[in-house]
């Protein structure tokens, strides 16, 4: 049973679901019988955000639900309640709490999602019924979300490079889309140079998967996913507690290929080319070494100082090819450093951007669909943190200061003058359950940078 259903195609009985808090709570008491207000003291319900209480008519089935929600908080006003309450149609009721109904309607799809590749589900979610237009805005961005958490969910075994080109292939085979691929030493070939040198040390080939879609009239709009299907750390070994979650490490390219989808699905009048270069970084007796010299495809020539700052350097490549092709804009998606995490936490990707208003209408449109980013500076007085003796820079440095910002500064070297151009270091991972928020794969920053994407370029 889906999460959201056409109100049209409902049953003619559904459950209303009424959001309430401390302030409206008596004027819900008046909307309830005698016997549903004892229920209601006797259980204590006081309204508080994220707390419910389903309430039977007189034959004893269930006739209302109040959900206590805090109204600055749509999107997690009704998440809760697809996995609690009984299995069953539902729908929002006029009375009570105003919320905004594709934000409620989303929040309740994202409580509905489960990862069921490897179990089975707990149980079937309960429907709310919406109206078309709710669905119609709610679903695409639902579909989205589960996208990326079902990527990042997917042990490495069963999304290595390969199967992440797979779903990039699904993806353009659903939308007529063009999706080619750079495998093992056809890299070196094509002169993509440092994605080959962090996945060469895998029993799996490294790639670069490119995805392009639209018409040739529209302004080109160039997607990058970091796709590090799993990181060791390479010959910089991470310690066994910093890897048992690199599973994730390919978050961006989820993200990627997530706002790819929207796009097409939106059919944005854009020309859309969306590259993820995929690799494992292991270790083998051809992996990359610390102080090794690569050449990357822009001609910068770049010192390993650390093996495990290898998202950056999958990344040049990738988006040295993607400025070739003269876009009017640039986005790229990364699991890149602990640093970010360290300076936000895990639920606030940090946001940078060689665009002042580029920058700030990225940051108003995480915040109207409850989708927050916070920026951070790219501090050219910091590009001297990676310096080289004997390239042009280094991948990283000595100094553990401002990691995220220097992870920043090494990409932007690789993003020509004038062109606009965002970076968003994601966590892509709940570290924990919450109610729309359960462990494991998240979408970060994703509804955000769609949204910016429907405002700077309309809806076709």
């Amino acid at each position: 049973m889906s999460a959201l259903l056409d109100r049209s195609a409902a049953p003619r009985h559904c459950v209303a679901i009424e959001a309430t808090d401390a302030r409206h709570l008596a004027a819900a008491k008046k909307r309830l019988d005698a016997a549903q207000r004892r229920w209601l003291e006797a259980n204590g319900f006081d309204a508080s955000p994220g707390t419910s209480i389903l309430l039977a008519d007189a034959q004893g089935k269930p006739a209302r639900v109040l959900v206590g929600v805090d109204a600055n908080d749509p999107l997690a006003a009704l998440a809760a309640l697809p996995m609690t309450l009984p299995e069953g149609t539902y729908q929002l009721a006029a009375e009570g709490v105003a919320l905004d109904p594709v934000q409620a309607a989303l929040g309740w799809a994202l409580g509905a999602y489960q990862f069921t590749r490897y179990r089975k589900a707990k149980r079937a979610p309960a429907t709310l019924a919406v109206d078309a237009a709710t669905l119609a805005a709610a679903q695409p961005l639902a579909g989205a979300t589960a996208l990326v958490r079902d990527l990042v969910n997917t042990p490495t075994e069963d999304m290595g490079p390969k199967q992440l080109g797979e779903a990039i292939a699904q993806l353009g085979k659903a939308h007529k889309a063009k999706v080619r691929d750079w495998v093992g030493d056809e890299l070196l070939k094509a002169n993509f140079p440092t994605i080959h040198a962090v996945g060469r040390a895998s029993h799996r080939a490294p790639r670069l998967v490119e995805l392009s879609w639209g018409k040739q009239q529209h302004p080109r709009l160039v997607i990058v996913g970091k796709g590090v299907c799993f990181d060791t750390g390479g010959l910089d070994l991470k310690p066994s507690d910093g890897m048992r979650w690199m599973k994730k490490d390919m978050g961006g390219a989820a993200h990627a290929i997530a706002l790819a989808q929207l796009v097409m699905q939106a059919k944005l009048p854009v020309q859309l080319t969306l590259l993820v270069p995929a690799v494992e970084n292991a270790v083998g007796g051809n992996a990359l070494r610390p102080g090794e010299v690569v050449v990357t495809r822009a001609g910068l020539s770049v010192e390993i100082d650390n093996t495990d700052a290898e998202g950056r350097l999958v990344l040049c490549d990738a988006m040295a090819y993607g400025a070739e092709q003269k876009p009017e804009l640039m986005i790229d998606f990364a699991t890149l450093t602990g640093a970010a995490r360290v300076a936000l936490g895990p639920d606030l990707p940090a946001l940078f951007g060689n665009d002042d208003a580029l920058a700030d209408a990225a940051l108003a449109a995480g915040r109207a669909v409850n989708d927050p980013l916070w920026r951070l500076p790219l501090w050219r007085p910091y590009r001297r943190m990676l310096d080289s003796y004997l390239a042009d820079f280094a991948n990283a440095g000595p100094s553990r200061h401002a990691g995220a910002i220097t992870a920043a500064l090494y990409l932007e070297r690789f993003v020509p003058d004038g062109l606009p151009w965002l970076h968003l270091d994601t966590y892509a991972w709940n570290d924990g359950d919450r109610p729309g928020r359960p462990r494991g794969g998240e979408a970060m920053g994703l509804r955000a940078l769609f949204v910016l994407l429907q405002q700077r370029y309309g809806k076709g």
